[in-house]
């Protein structure tokens, strides 16, 4: 599935293999991945237990799909993408679910979750869920270090565009954080 150089994973592209090397091949995307999608579908939902349902989710979905990746871009991207797809579809069919609420619940802090560092960083994903979907991607992609040029890539602007955008989120995360922080 995934091409390797001098025994790294190249990010870059897929090739179809034997179904043993595309077993180890897709282990090896899931240990270099996993930990990523999982932070990114804990941002949108919140909640671990759907955070590890669309964990799995995500990777059926990429191991289905992997003919389908056109080599267009790295492949981080292509996976980005469709955590994001899957989140988002998830949380639509939440909303659909939850008509009877007049506003439905954004992400909220699981009880096991105690400790101060991972309730801020449940505030700041609280925040990003009240973004737009595509400020949402960009910002989870910031986070997750996914460099400029694969960003823009990803959401179809350039760079320099991107640097603006960038600093529009910014702003506006600090204008909905100081929001909580007041309750």
């Amino acid at each position: 599935m995934v091409l390797q150089r001098n025994g790294q994973l190249s990010k870059s592209k897929i090739s179809v293999s034997t179904e043993q090397q595309q077993d180890h091949q897709f282990r090896e995307l899931y240990a270099t991945y996993s930990a990523k999608i999982h932070r990114i579908c804990l941002g949108y939902t919140g909640n671990h237990m759907e955070a590890d349902d669309l964990l799995q989710e995500v990777f059926i979905r990429i191991w289905q799909n992997q003919n389908k990746f056109r080599g267009e871009s790295q492949i981080s991207t292509w996976i980005y993408r469709i955590a994001v797809n899957t989140c988002l579809y998830h949380i639509r069919s939440q909303k659909n679910k939850q008509t009877d609420e007049l506003q439905p619940e954004l992400a909220t802090i699981d009880h096991d979750d105690n400790n101060e560092k991972e309730q801020q960083i449940q505030l700041l994903y609280k925040c990003i869920s009240e973004l737009t979907e595509s400020d949402r991607l960009i910002i989870t992609m910031l986070l997750e270090d996914v460099p400029y040029s694969e960003i823009a890539a990803a959401t179809g602007i350039t760079e320099g565009n991107l640097r603006v955008k960038i600093h529009r989120i910014k702003q506006q995360l600090n204008t909905i954080y100081s929001k909580y922080e007041s309750v």
